[in-house]
Formats: structure tokens, sequence, C-alpha cells
């Protein structure tokens, strides 16, 4: 996820890289990312007693996360941060962290009765605010490596083995999807965006036929093996959330799975990727409030999780009706009114808490 703040960056030709021209490409990545995102949680009450949408989720969920993070990371700054960019991190991630998992607090005193406030364990889907909080705050340091992304493949396997990284701070998902935030940080110093803007419609139709193979090849194997799938609980790997022993594989080479599923997410990312519109859409200038459809999508969701009425057997068109529903909230929420009336909570600036950045004063005399 990426705030709101990102530098505009208009325009169809591909700019050299590090310019700060805004590309529709990524806008337009990160809001069909996002809606990813609230389409797999839309639909996960489905999943127990439907294969249809087991399979379905099984797709969405085996990418849509790590290319939310890819995204994320390819508009992380690696350069050690300056005052701006820690006050930044404060307004953008840390406050919205503390405001959000307190409104939850409230949420669940007012539904269950128990007031618990406990911010070390992140309510729902709040563990990516405290992942990219650590994520931007480890990059200027993963960049000094000589193999930043090998090294964090490593280190997402070798958090599988240790029991004692858990989901308290959301730290088994952190160093999990590492890989991911890193590749995308990689990416932005490429030369693939360039060259890929730069292709033919005619040679950029072929990668995505080429694509779309992939995605029904994967559809097709999440299908047929759905027995398989629901016996080995691959569903509880994609969620990158637990450790192996955990998941009731404590044998030396659960860590190659945890690398096959890095694997399938990176093809599959990159399939999606391709198949993101490079031009302007009517949802591009959306791209840039993923942060309020993350953080207030789980709202218009919690009454469907809870209340019971997407469990047991329900009739065929519950999912595409969550699927089109969960659309709906998406755009609604990117919408100009909604960003209004809830900036004070997801992008707050409490002046009577930071101190006013100045610029930087050049100290030097005239003439020395």
């Amino acid at each position: 996820m990426t705030s709101p703040h990102q530098p505009d960056q208009p325009g169809n030709p591909a700019p050299a890289t590090g310019s700060k021209v805004r590309l529709p490409l990524w806008d337009n990545a990160r809001y069909l990312a996002i809606t990813l995102v609230v389409i797999g949680h839309a639909i996960l009450r489905l999943i127990d007693a439907s294969d249809t949408s087991y399979s379905v989720y099984l797709v969405i969920y085996a990418f849509h996360v790590p290319v939310f993070v890819l995204v994320s990371g390819y508009f992380a700054k690696s350069s050690p941060p300056g005052a701006k960019q820690l006050k930044r991190l404060v307004t953008d991630l840390v406050l919205p962290y503390l405001i959000f998992e307190t409104i939850w607090t409230l949420v669940r005193w007012a539904v269950v009765g128990t007031l618990n406030l406990d911010l070390a364990q992140p309510s729902w889907t709040l563990w990516f605010i405290l992942s990219l909080i650590a994520w931007r705050i480890a990059l200027p340091y993963l960049a000094q490596l000589r193999y930043p992304l090998l090294i964090s493949i490593v280190v997402s396997v070798w958090a599988g083995y240790l029991g004692a990284i858990t989901s308290e701070f959301a730290v088994s998902r952190t160093l999990g999807l590492l890989p991911f935030f890193v590749l995308g940080w990689r990416l932005r110093s490429s030369d693939l965006t360039r060259r890929w803007l730069s292709w033919s419609p005619s040679t950029v139709l072929w990668w995505r036929v080429g694509a779309v193979a992939v995605f029904a090849a994967v559809a097709v194997t999440a299908f047929t093996g759905i027995d398989f799938w629901r016996q080995i609980g691959v569903r509880r790997f994609l969620l990158f959330d637990e450790s192996y022993a955990d998941m009731g594989y404590a044998e030396w080479w659960s860590g190659g799975a945890r690398l096959a599923v890095i694997g399938v997410a990176v093809i599959l990312s990159f399939a999606f990727l391709v198949l993101v519109p490079r031009r302007r859409t009517v949802f591009t200038d959306l791209g840039q409030a993923t942060l309020y459809i993350y953080l207030l999508h789980s709202f218009v969701l919690y009454p469907f999780r809870e209340s019971g009425v997407l469990e047991g057997e329900v009739p065929f068109w519950y999912l595409p009706a969550m699927v089109v529903f969960a659309i709906i909230v998406t755009f609604v929420l990117a919408s100009t009114p909604v960003r209004k009336l809830f900036r004070p909570l997801v992008e707050p600036h409490p002046r009577w808490l930071l101190r006013r950045v100045s610029a930087p004063v050049d100290a030097r005399t005239p003439g020395s």
C-alpha cells in the first residue's frame, strides 16, 4: 500500500529511471491490487462450503497480497530518511494504525462486550500497516547490501522455521513478505517499466495472451485439485502468518513449500502487471486512494464476516454478488466525498503533536 502523498506522475511516455513523472500503469496497478484485496476479504466466509469459492480464493490469494506489497515497494525510497520523511511515516502510517486499532477495539467492545486495546496484535487487516512501517524503516539498510533480494528471500524462508516469530506486531508477515517489497523497490530502479511502456500494442497483446494463459492454468489447477489443496492446508501457506510447525509441517523441507509459494506469487504478480492497462483509465486517479480503501473496507465487510450470513450452504449467486459488491465498495471508498469525510482519520496531521519541519539552512557565509 502506498500513501496518497506520492509525487504526481501523469503522462504516457516512459520517463527515465528515477523520474518523478507519475505513470498511469502503477496507479492502475495499485487500484486493481487493492480491489483484489477487498474481493478476497469479501468472499472469505464462502470458501468452507463452496469449492468454486475456494478455488477463486486460492487464485486471488496466491498473488494479491504479494503484488500489493510489490507495488508498495515500488514507491518506497531507499535513501536515508530526513525529518520530512520521518514525519510522513508518523502521519501516514503510525497515527492511522493507532487510530484504527482504537476504533476496532471500540467496535469489538460494542459487539462482544470486551474492551481490550492490544497494539501488539493488529486487528484483521491492520497488520499491513505495521509491516509497511517496518519495511520502510528497513529499506535504507537493505539497500546497502550487495544482494538484498536474495537475502530477503532467505530471511522469508528462514523465518518460517522459527516458532518464536509469531503474528505479534505482524513480525511473521513482515519477514515472510519482505522479498516482494524489495522486488518492487528494485523494479523502480530497473529498466523494465520503460521498456514495457515502449513496446508496440501488438507485442503487448502477445504478452497479455500469455498472462491470461498463466492465470487460466493456475485457475484450472486450483479447481481440479481442490480436495488436495484443502487437505494439505495450502491456504495457510499463502497467508505467511504462521511457522511451518504451527501448520503441521515440521520437516526440514518445509521451507521449500514457502519458496514455491514465493515463486508462484512472483510469476502471477508479473502476469497481473502485464494485464494492467498502461494508459490512463477511469480508475487511474483512484489508485492514489489505496490507503482509504484498505483502512475502511473492513468496516463495510465486518457485518457480513461476523453475522454468519455467508457461511454454510448458500445459493451459487452469492459468489458473483460478493465480487460485484466488493468492486463497488472499492470504487465508493476511493471517491472524493468519502476521502474528504475520513481524511482526519486516514491522513491525520495533528499540529499540536508534530513540530514544523523547516528546510535545511545553508550556514555558509556569502563568498565562503
